[in-house]
């Protein structure tokens, strides 16, 4: 498998999660001249494609109540993907009339997630996450399909990765133009990662996947990396780490956008992201929160950067004082 850039494979996309994922859960809710804010912030880092709100019910999810307001306050862009999330087909209806052109369903893999995460069976759910992606596919709208709980459950323990393929097929079937496996709770350990990439890219076609981390037990990068090595070029990330799933105990949050980067762009593939201005996004989305956000490089970067400040100011002194 090409690595670190060989053979002109070292292209990755970062699918930005932080406005939806990493807000909907957060005590803090912020307005929607706050979500434009980060967006942008996160905009001048170079990232191009994000999950931008869901077009869930108000009342489960109260943080996402004003997507409407928020999609019709940034126009298209030309370069940029924006996807929102939708539960079913009331949610999709909802987000067409709002002007999108990406959406987000979500199937778990397992019975009793679904019941929690959006009240229906998995039967159920798979029946309406394929009426929605055949929608999408005859209105001309990009859809992708999340496979959530893809290596374990928080009521159901692991889950089988002939289950989360099956479903995955089912879903490119469908008409989903990407599936993102995702690790809902942070339960996979790189063995398992690695045969379940492996097997889901021999069977699906690494192009239409994606891959969702969350960094509950610290190896969320560790994951990422080994993803890589199986052919996947695109994933999730969330700014700071924010995030977590309101309806599955020990979702702690998402693998930090400046972790996923940094660990790539010192690999030797490009992610067209400017992690300076990652970071201070980063510092920025922590303000609007009213806490301490951030990756696992946030305390090394920031001690670098203050010691290049004292080297920087100890020079300009020594100059001012001709030298000496």
């Amino acid at each position: 498998m090409p690595a670190q850039g060989e053979s002109g494979n070292g292209r990755v996309t970062i699918n930005e999660v932080g406005l939806r994922d990493g807000l909907q859960n957060h005590p803090r809710r912020l307005g929607v001249a706050e979500k434009l804010e980060l967006y942008r912030a996160l905009r001048i880092s170079g990232l191009h494609s994000f999950e931008l709100t869901s077009f869930v019910s108000p009342k489960a999810v109260p943080a996402m109540a004003d997507a409407a307001e928020l999609v019709a306050a940034l126009p298209p862009e030309e370069g940029v993907n924006l996807t929102a999330l939708v539960p079913n087909r009331r949610g999709y209806a909802r987000a067409r009339e709002a002007g999108m052109r990406g959406i987000a369903v979500v199937l778990a893999a397992t019975e009793t997630l679904n019941q929690r995460n959006i009240g229906m069976s998995l039967d159920r759910a798979r029946e309406e996450c394929a009426a929605v992606l055949r929608q999408a596919a005859a209105d001309g709208v990009f859809a992708r399909a999340y496979v959530a709980a893809a290596c374990a459950c928080p009521y159901e323990g692991p889950t089988s990765p002939d289950t989360v393929i099956a479903l995955a097929e089912e879903m490119l079937a469908a008409g989903a133009d990407e599936v993102a496996i995702a690790d809902t709770i942070g339960a996979g350990n790189p063995r398992q990662v690695a045969t379940l990439f492996r097997s889901a890219v021999a069977r699906c076609g690494a192009g239409c996947l994606s891959a969702h981390f969350h960094d509950t037990r610290a190896l969320g990068v560790t994951l990422s990396w080994v993803a890589l090595q199986e052919g996947i070029r695109k994933f999730d990330a969330s700014i700071g780490g924010l995030g977590g799933c309101p309806f599955a105990p020990g979702a702690s949050g998402n693998l930090a956008t400046e972790d996923l980067v940094f660990m790539l762009e010192e690999s030797g593939y490009r992610t067209q992201v400017d992690l300076p201005a990652l970071m201070a996004a980063a510092s920025l989305a922590g303000r609007l929160l009213g806490g301490q956000v951030g990756g696992r490089i946030t305390p090394w970067y920031e001690s670098r950067h203050r010691s290049r400040n004292i080297e920087s100011n100890g020079t300009n002194q020594g100059q001012a004082r001709g030298g000496d």
